[in-house]
């Protein structure tokens, strides 16, 4: 990266913060709608068609990939000297909105608890200041609007393979997503792997039931089922580097429906969250022997079913430190924060398997106005100056990051 002989326009840097300020209520007014009218995973026609409309009234060129997510292109001055991809996820949570605002979800059991509609507004928002500065700035943005990262096998990885990363070809790409840990006005980054993989395990526990007085003529699927919960943890406790960080979490026990059956089938479900995708794949080899030999010592069959999820989000260093640097240009260094590890997932990881990634994060609490909730919750919100912030923070790095590889 060759950060030493970068040196930010000034009159730009100017000019997309007084934009971003003059457009932060109209496009807050664009976040109620889509808070307004969530729609879940893969099920996110109107969202999309409300992004063709948006994009269509500014004058960019789009095409519509997965069924419902939407691409667009902005090009600057010399489009092909650079071409950089800039990401937001579209879709909500099956989640009912406690929340007691105009704006509330008018869906019932569904609300944009992950900060999704924030997302996508922030960077429509950077869409239309990128456009109406491109003859400040060089190259080409990709605009990625991505459906169904709440959900496997996630938007991210349909959309590579019906070809986002291509034509033209991003030399990097970078989302953001929002922080209610962070305070408002605050932006945090940080190199190397910052998201943990995620796999879903299912366990099916078989065998001959019976009366519960009488044990000894069954084979116990509870008992065997209550060994494996605990044996597993032994998978991460004593096969895994301990500075590796993993979770294994079991979070759902079925079996049985009375007080003196001993069931002849009992079903588990869990996690598993990992930060080294080496160590993920010989943990899930260590799981299904650990089941096989479990199964055959307490005398029922045992089987799991490893429904393989989102990688790891790995941050590309040289893109990551070029976009912290960038962002300390624009909002100063001392609102600039490093972000922590999380065991959390995104299919962000997708991309980043594929070209330089940066998923950094935007700070949207304000503890004095009562916004604090975390995501996935029924009260999560933001405070909404943050749209300014996020759409010309997206907009500056659309203007200028780019990856060229340090030697």
């Amino acid at each position: 990266m060759q950060a030493s002989t970068f040196k930010p326009s000034y009159m730009l840097t100017e000019l997309i913060q007084q934009k971003a300020r003059a457009y932060k209520d109209s496009f807050i007014a664009i976040r109620h709608h889509l808070h307004s009218y969530p729609e879940l995973s893969y099920q996110e026609f109107e969202t999309s068609q409300f992004i063709q409309e948006q994009l269509q009234a500014m004058g960019i060129p789009f095409q519509v990939m997965a069924r419902t997510g939407v691409i667009g292109l902005i090009e600057g001055r010399n489009p092909s000297s650079r071409v950089i991809a800039l990401r937001a996820d579209i879709d909500a949570l099956p989640i009912q909105e406690e929340n007691d605002v105009p704006y509330k979800s008018i869906r019932p059991g569904i609300m944009h608890a992950c900060g999704h509609d924030v997302h996508t507004t922030c960077l429509l928002g950077a869409a239309r200041i990128l456009l109406e500065t491109k003859e400040h700035w060089e190259g080409t943005v990709k605009l990625i609007f991505q459906p169904g990262e709440e959900k496997n096998p996630g938007g991210a990885s349909l959309l590579i393979k019906e070809g986002v990363l291509e034509n033209p070809r991003p030399q990097g790409i970078a989302a953001l997503h929002v922080h209610p840990g962070l305070p408002l006005g605050k932006l945090s980054f940080r190199s190397g792997t910052v998201m943990a993989s995620a796999d879903e395990l299912y366990f099916t526990v078989k065998s001959k039931g019976g009366h519960a007085a009488a044990p000894h003529l069954t084979h116990d699927t509870i008992l065997a089922a209550s060994h494996l919960v605990v044996s597993l943890q032994q998978i991460i406790s004593r096969n895994n580097d301990p500075f590796n960080p993993s979770v294994l979490s079991i979070s759902s026990f079925q079996g049985g429906h009375t007080t003196n059956v001993i069931p002849s089938e009992v079903k588990l479900m869990g996690t598993l969250r990992c930060m080294n995708e080496s160590w993920r794949f010989k943990a899930h080899d260590l799981i299904r022997r650990h089941v096989q030999h479990l199964g055959e010592a307490m005398g029922v069959e045992m089987s799991v079913h490893i429904d393989v999820g989102y990688p790891t989000v790995l941050n590309n260093a040289d893109l990551n430190e070029y976009a912290r640097r960038l962002a300390a240009d624009y909002f100063g260094q001392e609102n600039i924060e490093e972000t922590e590890m999380r065991m959390g997932a995104e299919d962000f990881g997708y991309y980043a398997q594929q070209i330089p990634a940066c998923f950094f994060r935007v700070g949207v609490m304000n503890k004095e106005k009562g916004i604090t909730s975390g995501v996935h919750t029924p009260t999560f919100n933001i405070d909404e100056d943050a749209i300014e912030y996020g759409m010309g923070i997206m907009a500056w790095l659309g203007a200028h990051l780019r990856y060229q590889q340090q030697v």
